[in-house]
């Protein structure tokens, strides 16, 4: 039987979403309750892999159980498992056919900036800005990167393409910090990473609107602009085609 799982993370207290062998991730701590649950090996497939540092309040994956299992009962046994920096907001069973990378519809990233004074208790969960930075400038630059392109210079490692859409991206400014929400389809590795730090330069003065422009049509094109650290990127959330969705239990 195939289960469902939306679930959320504090990623500053793992070595990123992969498992790995030496190292503490989220997949090693789920797929290691799943096991115990089933009594076999269980593994999980991820909508998306997250790095170090990365938090997510609505990552997804799938898995496959031998046995049965209530989803309610499963639901309540795993968050006592995965705790107390893994809580699994919802778990259903789903179509055979059911891929949780593969039937993505589209994403939304959310990255958290803070221009306060520095505050030690921020650090894990925002990027803290020590520098003044033009918001109305990055929220225009913003509206380049609307649409279908090819990401290339703002992606990390190879891929066979790198093309992919974005649909939205939105600014939130609220007391001392400011949210820019990416909704798309495909996100690559660091890019929405990438996104904000090429827009953080363009506003601070250290870039071109130009060379932002010469990013998007140029290939390949030197590295010119900064990543944003991983401590303010959150993956929010991930929506599905419902028809998948619709075995009874």
């Amino acid at each position: 039987m195939r289960y469902f799982i939306r679930f959320g993370y504090d990623g500053s207290k793992f070595y990123g979403f992969q498992r790995l062998n030496h190292q503490l991730s989220v997949q090693n701590v789920l797929e290691e309750a799943l096991s115990k649950i089933d009594q076999r090996a269980v593994f999980i497939k991820g909508a998306g892999r997250t790095d170090r540092g990365v938090h997510a309040i609505g990552q997804c994956a799938h898995f496959d159980l031998k046995h049965v299992l209530p989803t309610d009962g499963l639901l309540k046994v795993l968050n006592k498992m995965v705790g107390p920096y893994i809580r699994v907001w919802e778990c259903k069973i789903v179509s055979d056919e059911f891929h949780a990378r593969f039937s993505v519809v589209q994403k939304t990233y959310r990255y958290r900036i803070y221009f306060g004074d520095y505050d030690p208790l921020l650090y894990d969960y925002a990027c803290e800005c020590s520098f003044p930075f033009d918001i109305e400038l990055m929220e225009n630059c913003s509206k380049l990167f609307l649409g279908i392109h090819d990401f290339q210079n703002f992606v990390s490692g190879e891929r066979a393409h790198y093309q992919a859409i974005i649909y939205s991206i939105d600014f939130i400014k609220q007391n001392n910090f400011l949210d820019i929400v990416f909704v798309g389809k495909s996100f690559y590795r660091y890019m929405v990473r990438n996104l904000v730090g090429a827009l953080l330069d363009v506003g601070r003065g250290k870039r071109q609107k130009e060379e932002i422009i010469a990013a998007l049509t140029e290939f390949p094109c030197e590295k010119r602009f900064s990543t944003a650290c991983s401590n303010g990127l959150y993956l929010e959330c991930i929506d599905y085609d419902k028809e998948l969705f619709s075995i009874d239990e």
